[in-house]
């Protein structure tokens, strides 16, 4: 039994991470930047411990739209290895860093990204659909979300929860980056059917600077979402 323990310690000690760095302002190179986030990446596992370019081009919509988010109350779900809501908490806002609750090697190594960035973030184990005390305590302006629309299972619950941060939280938003799988006609469904409407629509590569565009591909959407009003009076 001992032997075992130990071989299993090694294997843990020895998986594959790396930490990647993101460069924001400037022209976004290492000589020539504002802003660098570094992150810590597992080449190992699977969605919660890569970076990827939804998430790069959600962070950088938020870059650009610092100015919007300083001193905003910002959670970011499925935050996995967190870069939007890292650059989020480097232009002033407070930020509450959420994935799934039992998931907490991806929690912890949220903890680990936090810490490495000297970023103040609370970092919450959040499962979508679940309503539990850390979904009552969050009142956010800013809802973000970087590929959380990829398994069409979870589309409902991740709704559900967008939709009661939204009711939690007046004037709030949900701002997301998805790869346009199904087509933007189920997430235009998904919104009729939640009681929110879609206030701005962008080609996510629209946002990149040429650098970062050129190392990225796929469909990829920028949506900023919030009540319809008129369906929850």
């Amino acid at each position: 039994m001992e032997g075992g323990g130990g071989s299993g310690d090694r294997a843990a000690a020895t998986r594959m991470t790396t930490v990647s760095r993101h460069y924001f302002g400037g022209s976004a190179s290492e000589r020539h930047h504002d802003l660098r986030v570094d992150i810590i990446e597992n080449i190992e596992e699977d969605y919660g411990m890569f970076v990827w370019p939804c998430s790069v081009i959600l962070a950088e919509y938020v870059w650009q739209q610092r100015s919007r988010f300083s001193a905003s109350r910002v959670v970011e779900l499925g935050a996995g290895t967190s870069l939007p809501g890292l650059v989020a908490a480097k232009v002033g806002a407070d930020v509450t860093l959420t994935d799934i609750a039992q998931n907490t090697e991806v929690l912890n190594n949220i903890r680990s990204i936090c810490a490495l960035n000297n970023a103040s973030c609370t970092v919450s184990g959040l499962t979508w659909g679940d309503w539990d005390e850390t979904v009552f305590d969050l009142r956010p302006d800013i809802i973000l979300g970087a590929d959380v629309l990829y398994d069409s299972a979870n589309f409902d619950d991740l709704f559900a929860t967008v939709t009661f941060l939204l009711e939690n939280s007046s004037g709030a938003v949900f701002i997301t980056t998805y790869h346009n799988r199904s087509g933007h006609h189920l997430i235009e469904f998904l919104m009729v059917k939640w009681g929110l409407k879609c206030l701005k629509l962008l080609d996510g590569f629209s946002v990149l600077p040429p650098c970062k565009a050129a190392s990225l591909q796929g469909n990829i959407q920028l949506v900023e979402i919030a009540l319809d009003k008129e369906k929850h009076k």
